[in-house]
């Protein structure tokens, strides 16, 4: 029966509050099935009630809201059930918001320095832009314009959990080897065919984003390449949507309305949609007015169950998790 796959990957029996262990699986595993585009059930659902349906999905999305997820940081936990906020730092000269471009070392400590004042515990520095249009960089350039920037960015802040934005697994090995980064932050899904075996190796948590288009397809991908990494060993995961990746405006709104789907993974989201296409194209705008947008998006996604949250504007993300959190009710410990 498909609801058992369901039961032995998510072991939520003790979680929910059902009379019977048969209630129990029957709730989560029907509601889940129900929620989810890979599974076909709907010849299966005709002959029961819609509250019970309903209520099997809301009972399961309401545990997994309140799933509590740690990364390991250099041997420590760091809690990710008060959500995260994870400054931007590039180190090109091309990324499509020209706000976020650092250069010198100058620009990059000032970044730097200011992302953690406003309240960020992450940062993540890129070196080769992903924008339509990008120009293409080197690996040996890019481990370049990483190694200028990373050397400065551990000078003034030590402490700071450090992200690199790479796809190439020879980069991730170089700055985590070199500069101690705390986690790779891969756009590509996992291009390189050396990059699961190469984080695995280096014991640090992984960004996997989703290049495909709707929530089906990102299922499947996640699905496919969490048990890849799982196989050679990887113990943190972080999953990104991947907004602006792959998808028209109206896909990626429509993958943000049903993000909460991805909770399924029972992995923590990190979500990046700070200034991009989808809201200036849906707003007649420009990268430069879109900060409102960016605002309202990080919020919607808070709701959703996003626990990172990567921004070009870290004190406005700041608000935004303290306000949404401010909303949810405060459980205690019996």
């Amino acid at each position: 029966m498909v609801f058992c796959s369901l039961i032995r990957t998510f072991d939520l029996r003790s979680k929910v509050g059902c009379t019977s262990e048969k209630q129990n699986k029957f709730l989560i595993s029907f509601g889940f099935s129900l929620g989810l585009h890979y599974f076909d059930l709907r010849s299966k659902v005709l002959s029961l009630e819609k509250t019970q349906i309903k209520f099997g999905f809301l009972l399961a999305y309401s545990y997994l809201c309140s799933m509590k997820y740690t990364l390991n940081i250099r041997g420590q936990l760091v809690d990710l059930s008060q959500p995260q906020v994870m400054g931007i730092l590039n180190a090109t000269p091309d990324s499509f918001f020209a706000g976020s471009r650092q250069q010198t070392e100058e620009e990059v400590a000032r970044r730097a320095n200011e992302i953690v004042e406003q309240g960020g515990t992450m940062i993540d520095v890129g070196a080769y832009s992903t924008r339509p249009g990008h120009v293409e960089v080197s690996e040996a350039e890019e481990m370049e314009r990483l190694r200028r920037a990373l050397k400065v960015v551990r000078r003034e802040q030590p402490n700071v959990v450090l992200s690199v934005d790479t796809f190439r697994a020879d980069v991730a090995r170089m700055v985590v080897e070199e500069y101690g980064a705390d986690i790779i932050n891969d756009v590509s899904e996992g291009e390189d065919a050396n990059m699961f075996r190469t984080v695995a190796r280096l014991g640090i948590p992984y960004i996997l984003m989703s290049v495909q288009s709707d929530l089906r397809t990102t299922l499947l991908a996640f699905a496919k390449k969490v048990q890849m990494l799982r196989d050679v060993g990887q113990k943190d995961i972080i999953l990104d949507p991947g907004f602006g990746f792959g998808k028209t405006v109206e896909q990626n709104y429509r993958l943000m309305n049903e993000m909460e789907k991805l909770l399924v993974m029972q992995l923590p989201l990190l979500v990046g949609i700070s200034r991009k296409s989808m809201i200036f194209k849906l707003l007649g705008t420009t990268p430069d007015a879109s900060l409102n947008g960016t605002t309202v998006l990080n919020t919607i996604a808070l709701m959703k169950g996003a626990s990172i949250l990567r921004v070009h504007d870290v004190k406005e993300a700041v608000e935004c998790v303290r306000i949404t959190a401010a909303t949810k009710p405060q459980h205690t410990e019996p």
